[in-house]
């Protein structure tokens, strides 16, 4: 091979090499938001292992919330493990501990049966509870199109998923993956009329 051919092909190959390294110490390609926003999701775990004659209403509220926010995944906690949200049934008026509740934190729900037998709709309750779960007080009187109206809004309504301002509220709460960095002061709201 005559001296520059070998000259070319060395340098040929010097490049390809020092193009590969290049390539392997370059930064990592950005990811698609999607990626981000996946990677930003806060899951909490409940327990509703205490709350007999609950289960639909609470798996249909749950599914409201899980269908409505993008940064707040909420599963029901396989039995044993310790859950951020306690539900359990009891006689009195539905209450909860306002949250937000964070990863590793607890607060308790529950779904009281004096309001069902006055009227209300169970799955309006176990989601309006949870939503008290998920740092949302009441906005007492309201109309049924807010779900945190609660009791106020009459026992016809049967509204259980939250609207525009109260998925914002929530989505803000549980931005970038983490729970409001001031939680609320954890008092109990009860939501008798």
């Amino acid at each position: 091979m005559p001296h520059s051919s070998w000259l070319k092909a060395a340098c040929t190959a010097a490049t390809i090499t020092l193009a590969a390294a290049t390539a392997a110490h370059a930064a990592p390609a950005p990811q698609p938001a999607t990626a981000k926003a996946a990677a930003a999701v806060v899951t909490l775990r409940y327990d509703d292992s205490r709350a007999a004659g609950w289960e639909a209403a609470i798996a249909a509220g749950v599914a409201s919330w899980n269908q409505n926010v993008a940064n707040v995944r909420l599963v029901e906690a396989a039995p044993g493990t310790r859950a951020e949200i306690q539900i359990v049934a009891t006689t009195g008026w539905p209450q909860a501990t306002l949250g937000p509740v964070r990863p590793g934190g607890q607060v308790r729900v529950e779904l009281g049966s004096q309001a069902v037998s006055q009227g209300y709709d169970k799955t309006r309750i176990a989601a309006h509870e949870v939503g008290h779960s998920l740092g949302l007080p009441d906005t007492k009187p309201g109309p049924c199109s807010q779900l945190m109206s609660g009791s106020s809004a009459g026992t016809s309504c049967t509204n259980a998923v939250p609207n525009a301002t109260e998925r914002a509220r929530v989505e803000s709460a549980y931005a970038n993956g983490l729970a409001s960095l001031v939680p609320a002061a954890g008092r109990t709201l009860v939501d008798a009329p």
